[in-house]
């Protein structure tokens, strides 16, 4: 059995950063509180709580300091850590940050602002914060029903989730130069090492007998991954640990590929190629 494993594949460099930050805070004190889960990963998550990590899910609850995590948080929490003396040390990736700056400026400058992308995702939720006036739209298909809408506006900026497909938002982006009348602007804030990660994925799910995606379950850029292989190769399963293929059929399969999310630890992705070489 041939395995091609994504170079790309595993933590990103705001992941990376986020975990050195958090995990250098550790060894100075016995626990430090995180508002939500650092990363979509339960596994490192375990592991940091094992190390003194504790989870609040609301801002109130905070005492003197306060992790943000990668994904970031709304607007209105920086607000209340500055009006309570609550230190926050953030961990937002520094893209997604020059993200927020940017949907703040443009909303001042009264554009309406679109945001591409999973209303439910905190890290959606976090950037739609920062404009005054705005919505998110998740897909071509809702876009197409609110159109007639956003043509009553002067001005539209349109953002993306860092983590959207970028076929998809390609898609949208033509669409819209297509059918909005008012002064537009489009920005791809997909981060470049998605856009690297969704290409490398889509590359190799055409070459392989069956492919393996390795991620969280709430990590959106995982999904984003899956939808991605399983275009192309059929064969697609989508696992958290390396336990989920246990019970998986892997004969008479000649080239396996793999490729994770960035929230993915380099311990998970070896475990599952060291169990594919104990099958062969």
């Amino acid at each position: 059995m041939e395995i091609i494993l994504g170079k790309t594949a595993g933590f990103c460099k705001g992941i990376k950063l986020a975990l050195d930050t958090v995990s250098k805070e550790l060894d100075r004190v016995d626990s430090i509180e995180c508002l939500g889960d650092l990363l979509h990963n339960d596994q490192v998550i375990a592991r940091l709580k094992e190390k003194g990590l504790k989870i609040i899910e609301n801002i109130r609850d905070a005492k003197e300091k306060v992790i943000i995590r990668a994904h970031g948080v709304k607007k209105d929490i920086y607000e209340y850590a500055e009006k309570n003396n609550i230190e926050l040390i953030d961990c937002t990736c520094p893209k997604l940050l020059k993200i927020h700056e940017l949907a703040e400026k443009l909303s001042q400058e009264n554009y309406y602002v679109v945001l591409i992308g999973e209303k439910s995702h905190v890290e959606v939720q976090g950037t739609i914060s920062f404009c005054k006036n705005g919505e998110i739209i998740e897909n071509l298909e809702e876009l197409k029903t609110k159109i007639d809408y956003l043509n009553t506006k002067e001005k539209i900026a349109v953002l993306t989730q860092t983590t959207y497909n970028l076929q998809k938002f390609l898609e949208i982006e033509n669409f819209l130069k297509k059918n909005l009348k008012p002064n537009l602007k489009i920005y791809n804030s997909i981060c470049n090492a998605t856009e690297i990660r969704q290409e490398e994925t889509k590359n190799i799910s055409k070459n392989v007998d069956y492919m393996i995606i390795i991620g969280g379950r709430k990590s959106a850029n995982t999904n984003r991954l899956y939808e991605i292989a399983r275009e192309n190769c059929k064969r697609t399963i989508k696992i958290e640990e390396v336990s989920e293929l246990y019970n998986q059929n892997l004969e008479q399969i000649n080239k396996v590929g793999i490729m994770a999310g960035a929230s993915t630890s380099q311990k998970s992705i070896e475990e599952v190629i060291e169990y594919l070489k104990e099958r062969e």
